[in-house]
């Protein structure tokens, strides 16, 4: 909640637009009300200025009731605007220092109704918000949140344009041997592979009658070379870093040519190297040893979500890097749903529902909204940093971070990809450390950019010492920044 009798604190950003609107309501607003609804929301002030030095000061709007009406005409104008998605209580009007001031507040569209777009066309009217200003969206992102609109999930398409030759029939009986083992006696156990990529939703039936791969089983089964004529930017990459100064010291790629480059072979290479390094305790139920732990599960869960979340048409591909200290999952395509409902967990919308249901008939992902919760939860038992989700956009993205650096104690017991049992990270100094950095990675979270000034205003810092955590988080490739001296912003890095 804003402070209305001390606007000057505030400063145009990711979720705050001012506008002085003393000549009526300015043409500007509504591509503010676009790009507010199609990233993460924000605050529009009218009868507020910007002064010189960046702070806010409202100016008294002469009729505020007048303009309320007119907002409220225009938003309602499937001409002007594709969608109204604000409530009567989103429009107030609201006294700062004795003036009047109109306070809009935009929530973030949900993905039916995006994107939101203006004077009637979605290629030139549909805009994102970009630190202080709003930017004109690329065809490819109107063309994303068009996908992402649809009820129908994208893997559900068939193919018509495809045969049943574009399956590597390996990975198929690979997966009805793990199906088999984990649901004995299954109906479809006996079927023959096209009756059972049938049943499974891997093929569909074209308008020709005859049975085509769907997107979802292209994805799963098929061969890298026929996924990428659906698919042209489709590119899966696992990255191991663990030392300095080598770029990698192991890596997988799905165009490599020596396996099949499919999203089903790509989970198991990947679980592969992931789970290698877990210490297992040692644990016996009904005589027998059982080698899976929580952690096991919580990786299984973030690999699983990163490539069923995925948008497959998206840019930069999909990237996992492992380190000492760090796994990060990184998938392109925006959140269906708010980042902080996905954490609370109960709701599922997953990009390729099709995708989530083959992982689930062999007992990987969860349907229920539960996994990024149950990964939150498994983390903090264990006593390592909390784990930190990043969504970002030119080109939309998301990025899961792991960290196994216990906060809590003197000794960090690392139990993946390191082979020294317990490294120590310092005392009740390093603990603040962290989260100041965390601190800091938060705010540039929800603001696109920032100056060193705003930032230390938020962490309560001066400057020179906040400038010091921001080399860190650039150094630890988190941060970038742009700009020299007064002008410099930083930013997560993409």
């Amino acid at each position: 909640m804003l402070d209305f009798q001390n606007l000057e604190k505030y400063k145009e950003n990711n979720r705050i637009e001012a506008k002085k609107a003393l000549g009526g309501l300015p043409h500007s607003i509504w591509e503010t009300y676009s790009a507010f609804a199609n990233t993460l929301g924000g605050i529009l002030l009218l009868g507020v200025e910007e002064h010189k030095d960046k702070s806010l000061h409202p100016v008294n709007l002469p009729d505020p009731e007048r303009l309320v009406k007119e907002f409220w005409d225009i938003v309602n104008n499937p001409n002007k605007v594709s969608v109204n998605i604000l409530a009567s209580e989103d429009v107030t009007i609201r006294q700062a220092e004795g003036k009047n001031i109109i306070v809009i507040r935009v929530p973030r569209a949900q993905r039916k109704d995006r994107p939101v777009y203006v004077e009637g066309n979605p290629m030139t009217g549909t805009y994102r918000r970009n630190g202080e200003g709003d930017y004109r969206c690329t065809k490819e992102e109107v063309f994303a949140m068009t996908r992402d609109a649809s009820i129908k999930t994208q893997d559900m398409q068939v193919l018509e344009e495809m045969d049943m030759d574009v399956f590597c029939y390996d990975s198929v009986h690979s997966y009805r041997l793990r199906m088999k083992y984990a649901r004995p006696g299954h109906v479809w156990e006996e079927l023959k592979d096209q009756d059972f990529l049938f049943r499974l939703g891997a093929v569909g039936r074209g308008s020709d009658g005859k049975l085509h791969p769907t997107a979802a089983g292209l994805l799963m089964f098929g061969y890298e070379y026929e996924i990428i004529r659906e698919y042209p930017m489709y590119f899966l990459d696992y990255q191991e870093r663990m030392e300095d100064d080598v770029r990698w010291t192991d890596r997988i790629v799905s165009s490599s040519g020596d396996w099949s480059g499919n999203v089903y072979d790509f989970y198991f290479r990947v679980y592969n190297r992931l789970s290698q390094d877990i210490k297992v305790p040692f644990r016996v139920e009904n005589g027998s040893r059982v080698d899976d732990t929580p952690v096991h599960t919580a990786l299984r869960e973030a690999l699983a979500n990163c490539l069923v979340n995925a948008d497959y048409y998206g840019h930069q591909g999909l990237v996992i890097i492992r380190k000492n200290d760090q796994i990060t999952f990184s998938n392109p395509g925006a959140f269906r749903i708010e980042i902080e409902t996905a954490k609370s967990g109960g709701v599922s919308d997953p990009r390729n529902s099709a995708l989530l249901k083959m992982f689930n008939l062999i007992d990987i992902g969860e349907r229920a909204g539960s996994g990024i919760p149950n990964i939150y939860f498994v983390w903090k038992n264990q006593g390592w940093k909390e784990p930190a989700i990043v969504e970002g956009f030119e080109p939309e993205r998301i990025t899961l971070k792991l960290s196994t650096e216990k906060i809590d104690d003197k000794k960090s017991a690392i139990k993946i990809g390191d082979k020294k049992s317990a490294i120590k990270i310092g005392d009740k100094k390093s603990a603040v450390k962290e989260s100041i950095k965390i601190q800091i990675i938060e705010f540039l979270t929800d603001y696109a950019e920032a100056k060193t000034s705003e930032i230390a205003e938020y962490i309560g810092l001066k400057p020179s010492r906040t400038r010091d955590y921001l080399k860190e988080l650039i150094s630890e490739n988190i941060v970038v920044a742009e700009g020299a001296n007064r002008n410099r912003i930083y930013r997560l890095k993409a």
